[in-house]
């Protein structure tokens, strides 16, 4: 009985590109999160400046918002199987010239944000291309949700392991190790997708305009509020809860009086708390309601934002830290899944791009507001009010969404 379960927790590794691509991004997201944690700890122990932290994501994250729906538009014409292969390689250049700076000791506070949009351009194209590859991945389409699962539970894991590895090796080698690290974890990916097996791309016959399709998007929007309304609601959450992360260095080093260590453990815990909510999903029943699962884990947030705020003891703050992580994962993952049950088939891409541009619009712009105001009235408080803003964008969504009907399965 054990091993059939276990079995079907892992349906989806039968699928052979699939059980590639899993190994290949599990080694290179570890990667990846032990790069962002390296970035953001160099950048505040060069400028002790919240607000840099924030521009450093902002650096990032923006032209992904600026290039997105291009990059949809790009990986809808072209084969992704392709462009994954030219982002992956371009990710690992872009990490080794970030060692290289930090290793030769010749770097300034620009270079690094520089680099940081470099690889926003990159996931503007990686990201589109990345996420339905998965659909092209699994050949059983009755293997999809458990494959949507376990690529949601190991991102987590990295999300897990990254940052306390990063904080770990940062305190004994310095950050430049941690840029390699990333850098070579690229080889794995690399290797997976040049494993796999695909056949010939078929260019689509009929080119659309990019605008008349985005428009298209838009009017279906309107005329479903209960997409739209969740669209709304992750736009309030990137722009004045989420961005929550660019204190945790601050956390670390000022309120715990910590090191690099000090904030991978900080890091680590909201990814364990993560890692936690992304089975717990997965484990959901199927008629179980997701639009009061994504409520009540704002709520959850809002309550680990508040708590966490209160603690000046490192060990004390380290449980309210995994509910952090467990309440911060929960409105995306849900938000995706209600879209995927909803959304006409083909609307699907356009709504999703709308998500996204939504995400990565708001968080930088986020990213920013909160850096400068932790600047001014420091994180604790900061992090205080975005705990009490998040109960109450729980409680304002709670009035609005019970008045809107689900929209039926398409």
């Amino acid at each position: 009985m054990k091993s059939n379960q276990t079995a079907g927790t892992f349906r989806a590794f039968r699928n052979y590109n699939y059980a590639l691509f899993f190994t290949g991004q599990s080694i290179s997201q570890i990667g990846t999160w032990m790069q962002r944690t390296a970035v953001v700890w160099v950048i505040y122990s060069l400028t002790h400046s919240a607000t840099m932290i924030g521009v450093a994501v902002f650096a990032q994250q923006f032209p992904s918002f600026l290039l997105s729906l291009f990059g949809g538009v790009v990986a809808d014409r072209h084969s992704r199987y392709k462009i994954l292969i030219i982002t992956q390689t371009a990710s690992m250049i872009q990490a080794i010239l970030l060692a290289a700076l930090i290793l030769t000791n010749h770097y300034v506070i620009w270079e690094i944000l520089a680099l940081g949009s470099v690889l926003g351009i990159i996931n503007a194209f990686d990201i589109p291309a990345r996420q339905p590859m998965v659909h092209d991945m699994v050949d059983d389409k009755a293997d999809l949700t458990n494959a949507i699962s376990l690529n949601s539970a190991m991102v987590n894991m990295a999300r897990l392991v990254g940052p306390a590895l990063s904080g770990i090796v940062l305190q004994q080698f310095g950050a430049g190790i941690c840029f390699i690290i990333n850098a070579v974890s690229f080889i794995a990916v690399i290797i997976s997708l040049l494993l796999m097996k695909f056949p010939a791309f078929q260019p689509p016959l009929v080119k659309k305009k990019v605008l008349s399709e985005l428009a298209e998007g838009f009017n279906y929007l309107k005329q479903t509020p209960a997409i739209s309304m969740l669209i709304l609601l992750l736009t309030c959450l990137s722009l004045l809860i989420l961005p929550y992360d660019t204190m945790e260095a601050v956390f670390a080093k000022v309120v715990f009086k910590g090191n690099a260590a000090t904030y991978g453990y900080i890091s680590g815990c909201i990814g364990f708390g993560a890692l936690i909510g992304s089975f717990l999903l997965a484990s959901a029943k199927k008629d179980i309601n997701l639009r009061m699962v994504l409520l009540l884990s704002i709520a959850v947030l809002g309550t680990g934002l508040i708590l966490f705020s209160r603690m000046s003891h490192f060990a004390m703050a380290l449980p309210f830290a995994v509910i952090l992580g467990l309440g911060s994962i929960t409105p995306m993952s849900t938000s995706i899944t209600i879209i995927q049950i909803e959304a006409a088939p083909q609307m699907r891409g356009r709504v999703m791009s709308y998500m996204a541009m939504a995400y990565f619009g708001m968080l930088p712009l986020g990213s920013l507001v909160i850096g400068t105001i932790s600047q001014k009235i420091g994180a604790p408080l900061t992090m205080l009010c975005q705990g009490i803003m998040a109960l109450c964008i729980a409680a304002l969504f709670y009035k609005l969404i019970s008045k809107v009907k689900p929209n039926p399965n398409h």
